[in-house]
């Protein structure tokens, strides 16, 4: 399996092609690029990478309607963004990655109860999610039945859910910075992202008239 994609070489087609990009494109394939490079730049600092290559995904995926509805499902947004990614991945590099590079630390996330958001909603003393464990139960199930029919979209989504509670941990201080508690989850967490995350973004670039929805307009970039 060919080395991971670095930020040089997602910069260097970037401006080889983007004249022919729509603006929204533009703007999200700048935004991404620049934050794949930012976490490149982390060195060790595993927190700040996984942090920083989140924000790359939120350039790459999030519709600008998720910052007007509270109501908004992000998990359905990640699922959309990932079915049209999984469609255009002719050479199969996210099924490989997830099945072949990083078939170990995929199932070591959706083995670790503590990214599993049911287990925290419970031990935060929040009614109804007694009945975590058999969530968890249920969710490696069905988790193991999408690996085991490839099935590319499924398996995205377990992992980026798992992933999420991971992300909402750091950025909202419920973690300490490079804690021994959960470095292995971080380490897998973060290499898998920096695996992908470039992925996404060339995949994009390789069709950037596909409806990738309208960016964020905070400012001027």
């Amino acid at each position: 399996m060919a080395d991971a994609l670095d930020h040089a070489t997602l910069k260097a087609k970037q401006r080889a092609i983007r004249e022919g990009f729509p603006e929204t494109m533009g703007l999200r394939a700048h935004r991404a690029i620049s934050w794949i490079g930012r976490a490149e730049a982390c060195d060790g600092d595993e927190d700040a990478r996984f942090i920083f290559l989140w924000i790359a995904f939120n350039a790459a995926y999030a519709d600008e309607q998720d910052f007007q509805s509270a109501n908004t499902s992000e998990r359905t947004a990640f699922v959309d963004y990932f079915r049209r990614l999984v469609e255009h991945d002719q050479s199969q590099r996210i099924y490989r990655a997830l099945w072949q590079r990083f078939s170990g630390p995929v199932r070591m996330l959706m083995d670790n109860r503590y990214v599993f958001n049911p287990f925290w909603q419970h031990h935060n003393g929040i009614d109804g999610f007694e009945d975590w464990e058999e969530r968890f139960k249920a969710s490696s199930r069905s988790f193991a039945q999408a690996f085991q029919t490839g099935d590319c979209v499924r398996v995205l989504s377990f992992v980026f859910d798992r992933l999420y509670v991971l992300r909402n941990q750091l950025v909202h201080g419920g973690s300490t910075w490079n804690s021994g508690v959960n470095r292995s989850q971080v380490r897998d967490g973060a290499a898998i992202l920096a695996f992908l995350m470039p992925v996404f973004v060339d995949l994009m670039m390789d069709y950037p008239h596909e409806n990738w929805g309208v960016p964020f307009y905070p400012v001027v970039d």
